[in-house]
C-alpha cells in the first residue's frame, strides 16, 4: 500500500487514558502518604523545640557559673519582656511555646543574653514561669522541674507517648530529654 499526504507515522507514547490512570494513581498516593508526611513534620518539630530549650538551659547554667551571677530563663512576648504565671503572650497562649529568654543579672540590672521565638505548633508545659540558675555551682533555685514538650493540637495520627518529651531538670541544674510524656512527675 502506497502512503500518501493522508497517512498518519506512527508514534509511540501514551493514551489520555493511560495517562489519566498514573495521574489518579499518584493521587492516590500523595492522598495515602500525607498524614505520615503531617505527623513526621510534627514529631520533628517536638525534637527540636524540646532540644532548644534543654540547650537553652545547658547555656543558662554554663553562663551563671562563667559569669558569676545569677541567670534567668522566662517565658516572653514578643517584645522580650518576660511574663508572668498564667499571663498570655500575643495568641493567647499561657505556656513556654509563647517562647523564652535568657537573662544576665549583673548589678540589680538584666541584661538579654539569647532569645527564642514563638512555635505555636508545639506546646510546652511547666509548672514554672521562670528559671534562676545561680552561681558558684550553677544550681537551680527551687526542686526537681519538668517540661512537657507535645503538639498542641494532637491529631489521630500523632497521639500517645512518642509524639510527646519530657525535659526534667535536677536542682544541680542539668537538664535531661526522655521520650515520652512527664506523667506524675511534673
Amino acid at each position: 500500500m502506497k502512503c500518501d499526504a493522508l497517512c498518519w507515522p506512527s508514534h509511540g507514547g501514551f493514551t489520555l487514558i493511560e495517562t489519566l490512570a498514573v495521574v489518579a494513581l499518584l493521587a492516590v498516593i500523595a492522598v495515602l502518604a500525607t498524614p505520615s508526611f503531617v505527623a513526621w513534620h510534627v514529631r520533628d518539630q517536638v525534637d527540636a523545640r524540646a532540644k532548644a530549650l534543654a540547650s537553652t538551659l545547658a547555656y543558662a547554667r554554663s553562663e551563671a557559673l562563667r559569669r558569676g551571677a545569677r541567670v534567668t530563663v522566662c517565658r516572653i512576648d514578643a517584645a522580650r519582656t518576660c511574663l508572668a504565671a498564667g499571663q498570655p503572650c500575643g495568641d493567647g497562649i499561657t505556656d513556654w511555646s509563647c517562647g523564652w529568654a535568657v537573662l544576665a543579672e549583673r548589678g540589680g540590672t538584666l541584661s538579654l543574653l539569647r532569645a527564642q521565638p514563638l512555635l505555636a505548633a508545639v506546646s510546652i508545659t511547666g509548672v514554672q514561669t521562670n528559671l534562676t540558675f545561680t552561681p558558684p555551682a550553677g544550681q537551680l533555685i527551687g526542686t526537681f522541674r519538668s517540661f512537657e514538650v507535645a503538639p498542641r493540637t494532637p491529631g489521630k495520627a500523632t497521639q500517645g507517648d512518642k509524639w510527646r518529651r519530657c525535659i526534667r531538670i535536677a536542682a544541680g541544674g542539668r537538664a535531661r530529654i526522655a521520650e515520652g510524656g512527664c506523667g506524675a512527675a511534673s
